[in-house]
């Protein structure tokens, strides 16, 4: 019985192994970003770049108040 177990768990073992070759061997595939991902990454950007605007003019600000104050 567990000389059963043992050879079955070889074979897996195997079988694994020669799907990880198969694969290490497959040419890869590239894959285009879907148009709706692209559309979603470059409205992302687009908040993204209005949003380090946005903190830029209010440390502006800031710096701006605080040297109000220093003097």
């Amino acid at each position: 019985m567990s000389g059963d177990r043992s050879e079955a768990a070889v074979q897996r073992i195997e079988a694994a192994l020669a799907r990880i070759a198969r694969a290490a061997d497959a040419p890869p595939h590239a894959t285009a970003p879907a148009p709706a991902a692209s559309a979603n990454v470059m409205a992302l950007i687009e908040k993204h770049e209005t949003l380090r605007e946005t903190v830029a003019q209010a440390i502006a600000d800031l710096d701006a108040v605080i040297a109000e104050i220093d003097q």
